[in-house]
Protein backbone atom coordinates (compact mmCIF):
# COMPACT_ATOMS: atom_id res chain seq x y z
CA UNK A 1 0.00 0.00 0.00
CA UNK A 2 1.36 3.69 -0.83
CA UNK A 3 1.42 5.83 1.96
CA UNK A 4 3.26 8.54 0.20
CA UNK A 5 0.13 10.81 0.53
CA UNK A 6 0.21 10.48 3.95
CA UNK A 7 3.70 10.81 4.33
CA UNK A 8 3.87 14.38 2.60
CA UNK A 9 1.04 15.15 5.02
CA UNK A 10 3.05 14.44 8.41
CA UNK A 11 6.24 16.03 6.73
CA UNK A 12 4.66 19.60 5.59
CA UNK A 13 2.53 19.27 8.89
CA UNK A 14 5.65 18.79 10.96
CA UNK A 15 8.04 21.53 9.30
CA UNK A 16 5.24 23.93 9.36
CA UNK A 17 5.19 23.24 13.55
CA UNK A 18 8.61 23.97 13.38
CA UNK A 19 8.45 27.18 11.64
CA UNK A 20 6.23 29.10 14.11
CA UNK A 21 8.52 28.23 16.61
CA UNK A 22 10.50 31.60 16.92
CA UNK A 23 14.15 31.64 16.77
CA UNK A 24 15.82 32.18 20.78
CA UNK A 25 18.26 35.27 19.47
CA UNK A 26 18.84 37.11 16.58
CA UNK A 27 15.89 38.44 13.23
CA UNK A 28 16.27 35.04 11.98
CA UNK A 29 12.56 34.15 10.05
CA UNK A 30 12.07 30.50 9.37
CA UNK A 31 10.51 29.45 5.91
CA UNK A 32 9.48 26.29 4.44
CA UNK A 33 10.05 25.18 0.86
CA UNK A 34 7.77 22.49 -0.54
CA UNK A 35 9.07 21.01 -4.27
CA UNK A 36 6.35 18.38 -4.77
CA UNK A 37 7.29 18.25 -8.12
CA UNK A 38 10.95 16.53 -7.17
CA UNK A 39 9.33 15.75 -3.65
CA UNK A 40 12.04 17.93 -1.70
CA UNK A 41 11.04 19.59 1.46
CA UNK A 42 13.00 22.23 3.64
CA UNK A 43 13.01 24.21 6.85
CA UNK A 44 15.53 27.12 6.37
CA UNK A 45 16.16 29.77 8.18
CA UNK A 46 17.05 33.35 7.48
CA UNK A 47 17.99 36.48 8.36
CA UNK A 48 20.44 38.52 11.23
CA UNK A 49 22.51 37.84 13.97
CA UNK A 50 23.69 40.87 14.64
CA UNK A 51 25.69 41.79 11.93
CA UNK A 52 26.37 37.89 10.85
CA UNK A 53 23.62 36.96 7.78
CA UNK A 54 22.21 33.88 8.63
CA UNK A 55 20.74 31.41 5.84
CA UNK A 56 20.69 27.72 5.90
CA UNK A 57 19.02 24.62 5.82
CA UNK A 58 17.78 23.27 9.03
CA UNK A 59 15.94 20.02 8.27
CA UNK A 60 15.90 18.55 4.40
CA UNK A 61 13.87 15.83 3.65
CA UNK A 62 13.06 13.88 0.38
CA UNK A 63 10.44 11.25 -0.52
CA UNK A 64 12.38 8.38 -2.47
CA UNK A 65 10.69 4.96 -4.03
CA UNK A 66 8.46 5.46 -0.95
CA UNK A 67 10.61 6.02 1.99
CA UNK A 68 11.01 9.23 3.47
CA UNK A 69 14.79 10.18 3.21
CA UNK A 70 16.08 12.64 6.56
CA UNK A 71 19.07 13.92 4.43
CA UNK A 72 19.63 17.00 6.91
CA UNK A 73 18.89 17.66 10.57
CA UNK A 74 20.73 20.30 12.18
CA UNK A 75 18.05 20.47 15.36
CA UNK A 76 18.14 19.28 18.53
CA UNK A 77 14.85 17.56 17.84
CA UNK A 78 14.84 13.90 16.31
CA UNK A 79 13.63 14.56 13.34
CA UNK A 80 13.39 11.01 12.49
CA UNK A 81 11.78 10.15 16.30
CA UNK A 82 8.98 13.24 15.54
CA UNK A 83 8.37 11.40 12.44
CA UNK A 84 8.09 8.39 13.85
CA UNK A 85 5.65 9.44 16.80
CA UNK A 86 3.79 11.30 13.68
CA UNK A 87 2.74 8.15 12.25
CA UNK A 88 5.85 7.33 9.96
CA UNK A 89 7.13 3.23 10.38
CA UNK A 90 10.93 3.56 11.15
CA UNK A 91 11.16 0.99 8.76
CA UNK A 92 9.98 3.57 6.27
CA UNK A 93 12.54 6.29 7.22
CA UNK A 94 16.41 6.37 5.59
CA UNK A 95 19.09 8.47 7.75
CA UNK A 96 20.42 9.77 4.44
CA UNK A 97 23.01 11.86 6.87
CA UNK A 98 24.88 8.70 7.54
CA UNK A 99 26.74 6.32 5.28
CA UNK A 100 24.82 2.84 4.78
CA UNK A 101 27.59 1.13 7.34
CA UNK A 102 26.13 3.32 10.16
CA UNK A 103 22.13 3.18 8.60
CA UNK A 104 22.62 -0.65 9.64
CA UNK A 105 22.55 0.10 12.99
CA UNK A 106 20.37 2.88 13.43
CA UNK A 107 17.04 1.10 13.89
CA UNK A 108 15.88 3.30 10.96
CA UNK A 109 15.73 2.35 7.37
CA UNK A 110 19.08 1.37 5.71
CA UNK A 111 17.72 1.82 1.57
Amino acid sequence: MDRTADYLNIIKKMLETYAQSPPSCGQIEMETVFDDTRRHYQLMALGWQGKRRVHGCLIHIDLRGGKVWLQHDSTDAEIARTLVDMGIPADHIVLGFHPESVRRHSGFAVN
